[in-house]
């Protein structure tokens, strides 16, 4: 389906302290005026959520280039944004470069992380380094191949601009649905200009407990919900833990983790409260399985006399990642990064969806995920070109 727009033409406000800047340092000030907010971080109906207006500009970009531009819907109002770029011959193989589009919020929405300030070589504002860097990056890698009149022999490129992966990956999750493959997806993250080949996934629990209510002045009467709660925190956070750091380690991501981050009970101070939950983050590793890890920790508690159940949550897990370095365009994407070996990271992305899917998957972009949802978030211009034209040389090199 094309991607159409209604939408009247976008005009942007001159960048703040800006200087001499090149055509992906325009694309990157670009987006980040154009406000891209995860709906799931802001009211209904607000003027800032959802990425459609990022992916209008980028299609007038590349149809202005004569690229082959799609959409894919992925929710009311929402789409992948999807761009081609064919081969001069037949097609032997796919190569798609799937940065995501949307961004977290912040304090200041609406306000100042809209408006691209430059203070030396930072490029600062929301989606700077998280992923519209890599958006940029990747976007006129591609437009460059494609004007350059030197596009592959056999290789099929993609641009795909993913919906939703600040919240629920949806946008990835429907483009393995739709039946999409690919040889490679390069996924858009910040890593330093660093070939990523692993990453941890993240599973989400909400624990419960359950006691008896009564009246705070005789609480031997009742049975305290919030006091076998916090036997179970010091048991995850002790023990638990400790198990988990006593395994063997993955070569490039270590261990796996758990942490205790939220949790309610109780209504006063004066009644016996009669139910406790807590949401638990608990890091999984490549070739943990989520529902072995649901009964390992229900059997760790219980194992301790504890009274815990687990309660069904509408949090999909968000799969980890492990692709064989050794596999020829990872390999190709290494020499050309100049990368002996393959990098690791803590957090998850949308190629652990894309791998799981059959997508053999690699993170590679700009920027540092330490700058990732801050209040100034900025990237160095001198990394995003750099990243500009290593994938510039990648795409030049296939076949």
């Amino acid at each position: 389906m094309a991607f159409r727009s209604a939408r009247p033409p976008l005009t942007f406000a001159p960048l703040v302290g800006q200087h001499h800047q090149t055509a992906t340092a325009k694309l990157l000030r670009e987006l980040i005026a154009i406000p891209s907010v995860n709906p799931a971080f802001l009211p209904p109906g607000d003027a800032h959520a959802g990425e459609a207006r990022v992916a209008d500009h980028l299609a007038t970009l590349a149809r202005r280039a004569g690229l082959e531009v799609e959409s894919q819907p992925v929710a009311p109002q929402r789409a992948n944004l999807l761009v081609r770029l064919a081969p001069r011959g037949s097609i032997g193989q796919h190569v798609v470069l799937a940065p995501h589009l949307d961004t977290v919020g912040g304090a200041e929405v609406p306000g100042a992380l809209f408006t691209p300030r430059r203070q030396h070589d930072r490029l600062y504002g929301r989606g700077a380094c998280d992923t519209k860097g890599s958006v940029a990056a990747m976007f006129n890698a591609l437009l460059a191949v494609a004007k350059s009149g030197r596009r592959p022999d056999q290789t099929e490129l993609w641009f795909v601009g993913l919906a939703g992966e600040e919240y629920g990956q949806e946008g990835a999750r429907a483009l393995v649905a739709g039946g999409f493959q690919a040889n490679l997806a390069v996924v858009g993250e910040p890593t330093r200009l660093q070939v990523v080949t692993a990453h941890k996934g993240d599973l989400w629990l909400t624990l419960q407990t359950r006691g008896q209510a009564a009246h705070g002045a005789r609480p031997e009467l009742g049975r305290n919900a919030i006091l076998e709660m916090a036997r179970a925190v010091m048991a995850l956070e002790g023990d638990y833990a400790a198990q988990l750091r006593q395994r063997r380690p993955h070569p490039l991501l270590g261990h796996g983790t758990v942490n205790v981050g939220a949790i309610r009970g109780g209504r006063q101070a004066n009644i016996v409260p009669d139910e406790c939950c807590l949401t638990l983050d608990r890091r999984t590793l490549p070739g943990e399985r989520d529902a072995r890890v649901k009964r390992e920790i229900l059997a760790f508690l219980r194992a301790r006399g504890l009274a815990v159940r687990l309660k069904a949550t509408e949090t999909l897990p968000c799969l980890p990642l492990e692709t064989d370095p050794r596999l020829p365009l990872a390999r190709a994407l290494l020499n050309i990064a100049r990368q002996r070996r393959p990098a690791g990271v803590h957090y998850f992305s949308d190629a652990g969806v894309l791998s799981a899917g059959g997508i053999p998957s690699v993170l590679f972009g700009p920027g540092d995920i330490a700058q990732a949802h801050t209040a100034d978030e900025w990237i160095s211009l001198r990394q995003l070109e750099q990243g500009r034209e290593l994938l510039h040389h990648f795409l030049r090199s296939l076949p």
